[in-house]
């Protein structure tokens, strides 16, 4: 691993620590919005993903990459089914006749 390789795993931890430092400052009202804003955040990371895929050069290059298109894809699934189950606890109870 070059000194590229620690960059990046620099960049990664760094942001790593400010977004959990971040994260748990949030009041408990936010959090929906929040969740929101991250699928957001989601979607472009499997854009990346994708076009890591579309770059790969080698075997394990292109294992990894489809490795992280998948895991992306389920993270962005799974922040929209939370988020719909969040919003579902904001509904009225009561059936309308």
């Amino acid at each position: 691993m070059g000194m590229e390789g620690f960059v990046a795993l620099y960049i990664f931890m760094l942001a790593a620590f400010t977004g959990y430092e971040i994260i748990s400052k949030v009041p408990v009202i936010l959090h929906t919005p929040l969740m929101s804003g991250s699928n957001f955040v989601h979607g472009i990371v499997l854009v990346g993903a994708m076009i890591a895929v579309g770059h790969a050069e080698g075997f394990w290059e292109s294992v990894i990459a489809f490795i992280a298109v998948v895991l992306a894809a389920g993270n962005a699934v799974g922040g929209y089914v939370v988020t719909e189950r969040m919003l579902e606890m904001f509904t009225s109870s009561k059936k309308e006749d």
